[in-house]
């Protein structure tokens, strides 16, 4: 494992810096660039997400050019994904929850799944995807809108209700469990949902969050639904979380013990992917919406 190496494909050529890692700038939806990159590679992630506002634009293209370099090279294809494909849901998710969302913003996840699968049932390609709920420490909900005011012990404002149970994952178990299904060979196939902390209200989540930092008590408040509407008439980044307003109106959990079992993974440290949250770099930057859900 130490000698592993690893490309990441970015438009800016940005990334983490470290001896292992080789940071390119490219556009990955150019599907001959990215398999020139891909050449050789034992997996393919993608840990791409468009903004919000953009998805029914840019996925298309990204993802065809993915399955075309997996197909072209013979690179596991590992994908990231998210709950937007189940749609609004009355019980907590499984891996036997069907992908029934109907929202077009909704479903282009969902779709994507479906043309990788049927491009592995093909024996074309090798492919797998790791589903998580909203992530703790970065863009999410937590890290760029609840954690600076509850930091410096201000009200604040929650997009949803305050008491009912959700499911939050953190991205340390994102990805142990998307780099375990892209060499587990009885992980090709299908999808997995990534083992997260039990569910946990807002008002828990924001309690256990200002204990672990030793903040004031939180103060919340829930925002009214038309003001949120009224908003997203004028930005479109506060418009688009209309479509999943369902997941923070009502309980909204998932069940990963087949991932669990399997596998053998289990939730990482809940205080300490808080207390990560809590870092001065993370608390000032900029907030870009929720992607984890």
């Amino acid at each position: 494992m130490n000698d592993e190496q690893v490309r990441v494909v970015t438009r800016s050529g940005g990334g983490p810096e470290h001896p292992a890692i080789e940071r390119v700038a490219a556009d990955a939806t150019d599907g001959d660039r990215l398999t020139e990159l891909t050449a050789g590679a034992a997996a393919l992630y993608n840990c791409a997400s468009p903004l919000y506002h953009r998805w029914l634009t840019d996925w298309p293209p990204l993802a065809a050019a993915l399955l075309t370099a997996a197909e072209r090279t013979g690179a596991t294809l590992a994908v990231t994904s998210n709950l937007y494909g189940y749609g609004p849901v009355d019980s907590p998710i499984t891996a036997d929850t069907p992908l029934v969302a109907t929202d077009a913003k909704l479903r282009v996840r969902a779709d994507m799944w479906r043309a990788a699968l049927a491009l592995h049932d093909a024996g074309r390609i090798r492919v797998t995807e790791v589903r998580g709920s909203d992530y703790i420490e970065a863009k999410s909900l937590l890290a760029d809108g609840l954690a600076r005011p509850l930091l410096a012990g201000r009200r604040t404002l929650v997009p949803g209700a305050l008491g009912a149970p959700h499911t939050w994952t953190s991205i340390k178990d994102v990805a142990r469990t998307l780099t375990t299904a892209a060499i587990e060979e009885q992980a090709w196939g299908r999808a997995w949902l990534v083992p997260s902390h039990a569910p946990m209200t807002v008002r828990e989540l924001a309690d256990r969050f200002t204990r672990v930092h030793g903040a004031p008590a939180p103060r919340l408040a829930r925002i009214p639904y038309p003001m949120l509407w009224g908003a997203g008439l004028i930005s479109p980044m506060t418009r688009e979380p209309r479509a999943t307003y369902y997941q923070f109106a009502r309980p909204f959990v998932l069940d990963a013990s087949l991932t669990e079992r399997t596998f053998g993974l289990m939730p990482s440290d809940l205080d300490e992917a808080l207390a990560a949250v809590g870092s001065p770099e993370r608390v000032g930057a900029p907030g870009r919406g929720t992607t984890g859900s």
